[in-house]
């Protein structure tokens, strides 16, 4: 049998060899100076460029695109497909594909003047383009929130004491936003007290549990309502009351200020962020060769068929769903819109690129390969519960490793890693809304109509993301939820090495192009296939034209399929629109040799 240890190591090692060899190569393809001055430094105004020391820099950008997804992808297709295509998906697909893709969005957008992806397509394609892309994101950023929203709600239901956790972590957030900004507290002995409370916080979680509507709870659970009248989702009607619960604190969140809960959430989740995948990888490490090996073997099929295994709720190809159940973990088109535009304004110096991009990608493909441990280590899933039940292993698989390893209670250790996944994903889904305004904003620009003033407003907006998002996950299910929510993110990342590309090619016509053009390529082929069986087969075909609905056709389970086929169909279309555009200016580049300056910033030319 296979030993959870193994997986570590291989990974370990591909990903150790990815650093030290191939984004040595790329820093040095794209030219990395520090005699060039950033846009940090360039434009320094103390909000948004702002120079900042490596280290600081790495956890921000290390919390911000580690959230929910590379542990919920990696789970999802472990269970479904097995060990063996998940864990090569990671190793082998992230230093090709998903670290290349995050460096070259952030030194493209530190060439631009620290400016967004969108702004960048839009300089070499036109307006048209940037507005695309723009679309295309938010309709992303809608799956988003419906999916995490989702995964909460189900680790919420099973583990009631992370509610409890969850509740005490986001108070705990509010308190440090006013200690730091209000009453500008001492930094160091805060940070300690908050980070040793959001600890403590797990230990009331177990005393306290906390559900909404009576179930099948540990003892002394507290129960906030006697019944619901939402109709169960994933067969649970706690799950069904949690949803909205969640996207209600989703809404609240995006429109507070950054510095009442956004800044000291995030500084707190990276405590947890450390303490979860550096403490659950050593925990592997040690218990294996401290007497606990037997205990930590992989208990999951290496390959469970090409259709899928028994827990899955549907038939679902491995090809091309693997390529996109898998997103976050191994390459992420939300990362562009985090190293564009964001990270990309903060860099002190130009080589510090290659840590951040390169080094926060492959250090997200660790997480990705925790959640791969935890549940191939603790693969027991509720009789009939499906996929969607599969996901609280995260808490329980990693709750075994914490014990094996450095003798940690379950009891304590499985609610911790329960609060570890919360806390990525409520960070991903209120930065995600929060995002999602800022590109309705952009995409209206100054409003000059009464109806772009209202667009632009922040609570309109935010509901508007927010209400489709409910729509689609009030009924829908997971086998159709998470790769549609897998298709459009990778679709985005194969858009933003579309962009990366089209960077290179119109800053020097002997630039090669296969470090971006190979993965690009295959992810839009993949994305297209994906997106089309979803949309066409899985949704269209087996639920109008056959009849086959999981809860007879109910009015929201066909609301929910409509607005999925809708957006699927939109993002294929936007997609293949924008890649025409781009292979065109791309050849029009090559041939004319357009010129540049600078390391790749569009150059003023003559008429």
């Amino acid at each position: 049998m296979v030993q959870a240890v193994t997986v570590v190591v291989l990974t370990l090692v591909s990903f150790t060899v990815a650093y030290l060899g191939y984004s040595r190569y790329l820093a040095q393809f794209v030219d990395l100076d520090d005699e060039r001055e950033t846009p940090a430094h360039k434009y320094q105004d103390g909000q948004e460029y702002v120079p900042s020391k490596k280290p600081v820099l790495l956890g921000h950008h290390y919390s911000s695109i580690a959230g929910g997804a590379p542990i919920v992808g990696p789970i999802t297709a472990t269970v479904v497909w097995g060990w063996v295509p998940a864990f090569l998906w990671v190793a082998i697909g992230n230093p090709l594909f998903g670290s290349v893709h995050d460096f070259m969005a952030l030194t493209s957008s530190m060439r631009h003047e620290g400016k967004s992806i969108g702004y960048i397509i839009g300089e070499y394609v036109g307006e048209r383009g940037k507005d695309m892309i723009l679309w295309f994101a938010f309709l992303t950023i809608i799956l988003v929130v419906a999916v995490f929203g989702l995964v909460i709600a189900v680790v919420f239901n099973a583990y009631p004491q992370a509610a409890t956790a969850s509740l005490v972590y986001i108070l705990l957030a509010l308190v440090f936003g006013v200690y730091l900004y209000q009453l500008d507290l001492p930094f160091l002995p805060g940070t300690l007290a908050f980070i040793a409370a959001v600890f403590a916080g797990v230990w009331v979680g177990v005393q306290y549990p906390l559900a909404l509507v009576p179930g099948d709870y540990p003892a002394g659970t507290i129960v906030l309502l006697s019944g619901s009248p939402l109709p169960p989702v994933l067969g649970s009607v706690n799950i069904a009351t949690w949803i909205p619960v969640v996207l209600v604190y989703g809404f609240i969140a995006s429109v507070l200020p950054v510095w009442v809960l956004l800044q000291p959430r995030d500084f707190l989740t990276s405590s947890l962020l450390y303490a979860g995948v550096g403490g659950t990888l050593l925990a592997v490490i040690v218990g294996t060769f401290t007497g606990g090996a037997s205990q930590l073997v992989i208990d999951v099929p290496a390959y469970a068929g090409f259709w899928g295994g028994a827990l899955v709720e549907t038939t679902l190809p491995l090809f091309p769903l693997l390529f996109v159940t898998i997103a976050c973990g191994t390459i992420s088109g939300f990362h562009s819109l985090v190293s564009s535009g964001t990270t990309a304004k903060q860099l002190d110096k130009e080589t510090d690129a290659r840590t951040i991009g390169y080094g926060g990608m492959l250090g997200e493909g660790l997480l990705a390969t925790v959640a791969i441990v935890t549940v191939a280590v603790y693969a027991e899933v509720p009789t009939g519960g499906g996929i969607g039940l599969a996901l609280p292993n995260f808490a329980s698989g990693g709750g075994l490793i914490l014990n094996v390893g450095f003798g940690i209670s379950e009891g304590l250790a499985a609610p911790f890693m329960g609060l570890v996944l919360v806390s990525f994903l409520l960070t991903s889904t209120d930065t995600a809304v929060r995002l999602g305004r800022y590109m309705v904003e952009e995409l209206v620009g100054t409003p000059e109509t009464q109806v772009q003033e209202v667009a632009a407003n922040r609570y309109v907006n935010a509901f508007l993301q927010v209400a489709p998002a409910y729509v689609l996950v009030a009924s829908g299910r997971w086998a159709d939820l998470w790769p549609l929510f897998g298709g459009a993110n990778q679709t985005l990342a194969a858009l933003a090495l579309l962009v990366a590309t089209i960077w290179l090619a119109n800053w020097d016509d002997q630039k090669q192009l296969i470090s971006t053009g190979a993965p690009m390529a295959f992810m839009f082929v993949i994305t297209t296939i994906a997106l089309l069986y979803l949309a066409l087969y899985q949704n269209f075909y087996q639920k109008f034209v056959l009849g086959n609905w999981a809860g007879g056709g109910t009015a929201v389970e066909m609301a929910s399929a409509g607005v999925q086929i809708v957006i699927a169909l939109v993002l294929v279309w936007l997609s293949l629109s924008l890649a025409y555009m781009g292979i065109n200016n791309i050849r029009e580049a090559r041939g004319t040799g357009a010129a540049v300056a600078d390391g790749g910033e569009p150059a003023e030319t003559d008429d």
